[in-house]
């Protein structure tokens, strides 16, 4: 593999609290150095990253990238062309896939399909139950042992607390990772919008912050019972963070993110009808984002993700809450979190911890980081580049964002997974 030479670029590393400019080292797929050259070594690609930051890749803990079963959508050579452009270098695959992510032949047709796109870091996330109906517990070490990287009943109900408590002894007894989006799908009474002034106004069906909240509740008790590792994904409201905070300061083992647009959006956002913000869990209002930056800013909240969830037209057109939830959220990731930067809610190593080295760390996965020795997973983005979402500029066969047509400040440049190129804004590709 070819060795290169990235200089003269700022290298933010959280991992190492390294923040200073200077020269990357990579050789054989991995990083070699971030101070001297090797012994010996020889570039034979030379990136100028001047003005640039040179960063871990980031790791999504949630996409969509609607293969297998709705190819109409998206596919993973789109989506993962997308990710590339964003300086995501893994991703895990929730796993509400057709057919869902419940045997080990799933699991591998997933990692065929990732190797194919030329993006082998895609990691499956197992169905908790079979077909994710909330019932029977899946085969769940046979899906470690396939490569799933964690289990998840992804947006989908579990019937009782009892099917929940076993999967989580379950999950326990095998070290697997339990990813919990809190929702108690009955409060939420197919919803689709936060319960308050703005739903009431526009007569839309509401979910209330508390269907959030005892479902959390609900798997707090049931994480201290079985000792399981949890992770919640995509809290939504503030009494979700307290609660988050409080396990974390009695000592369970839990933790938690965020989807970048819950940081920057609330209800008061939502243009009238406008099905790009019908999003689950729902915009809520300004006392709850503003609680969701503090979590993150203090580290309740560990990490940040995209909850990618690209449509086609046809699933964005008809009424507000006959429409599909999801945005399309990969390519504004980073300018988004750069404007979290710019209006001083984190510092921009938390920000970047937040999209690599923490979502790395609660996979267990040894990446996220610039330590020598490790897999060359880099982004290479300048700060201070414009660009307007719109088709010229977009990878994702998802068109469905509330960004459309705005010009964002932050660009990826360079990326790299393994050592390999996968991105070059010059090149477009």
């Amino acid at each position: 593999m070819a060795n290169i030479l990235i200089q003269h670029g700022r290298i933010i590393d959280p991992a190492n609290e390294l923040d200073h400019v200077g020269p990357l080292y990579i050789s054989g797929g991995k990083i070699a150095s971030v101070t001297d050259a090797p012994a010996g070594f020889v570039a034979d690609t030379v990136i100028d990253a001047s003005g640039q930051v040179v960063c871990p890749g980031f790791v999504d803990l949630s996409v969509r990238l609607r293969e297998p079963g709705q190819s109409r959508k998206a596919t993973f050579k789109s989506e993962t062309r997308a990710a590339a452009s964003a300086g995501v270098t893994t991703m895990c695959l929730q796993p509400d896939t057709t057919p869902v992510i419940d045997t080990a032949a799933v699991a591998e047709l997933i990692r065929e399909l990732a190797e194919k796109a030329g993006y082998p870091q895609v990691y499956p996330i197992a169905a908790l139950t079979r077909k994710l109906e909330g019932n029977e517990l899946s085969s769940m070490l046979a899906l470690k042992e396939a490569g799933c990287i964690a289990v998840s009943n992804a947006n989908q109900p579990i019937r009782n607390l009892l099917i929940l408590r076993r999967a989580m002894e379950y999950a326990a007894s095998h070290d697997l990772l339990l990813i919990f989006r809190p929702n108690d799908y009955w409060l939420g009474n197919n919803g689709c919008a936060h319960e308050g002034a703005v739903a009431t106004r526009y007569g839309l069906p509401s979910i209330p912050d508390a269907a959030e909240t005892i479902a959390l509740d609900q798997c707090l008790e049931l994480a201290e019972l079985t000792r399981c590792r949890v992770h919640f994904g995509q809290l939504s409201c503030k009494r979700s963070v307290i609660k988050i905070h409080q396990a974390n300061k009695y000592g369970l083992n839990v933790t938690a993110d965020v989807a970048m647009h819950q940081l920057h959006l609330t209800e008061n956002d939502i243009k009238p009808f406008d099905s790009a913000y019908h999003v689950l869990p729902p915009f809520r209002t300004e006392a709850d984002k503003q609680y969701l930056r503090q979590g993150l800013a203090c580290g309740t909240i560990s990490s940040i993700c995209s909850d990618h969830q690209p449509h086609d037209i046809d699933a964005k057109l008809g009424a507000f809450p006959e429409t599909e939830p999801g945005i399309s959220a990969l390519e504004t990731l980073l300018p988004m979190m750069l404007k979290l930067v710019a209006q001083h809610a984190i510092t921009l190593s938390q920000g970047i911890a937040a999209l690599s080295e923490q979502p790395a760390q609660i996979l267990q996965l040894p990446s996220g980081t610039l330590t020598p020795g490790v897999a060359a997973d880099v982004c290479v983005f300048d700060p201070e580049l414009a660009w307007q979402v719109n088709r010229s500029q977009w990878h994702s066969r998802g068109i469905n964002t509330p960004f459309w047509q705005q010009t964002l400040k932050g660009r990826v440049t360079h990326t790299l997974q393994a050592g390999k190129r996968i991105f070059c804004l010059a090149d477009g590709q």
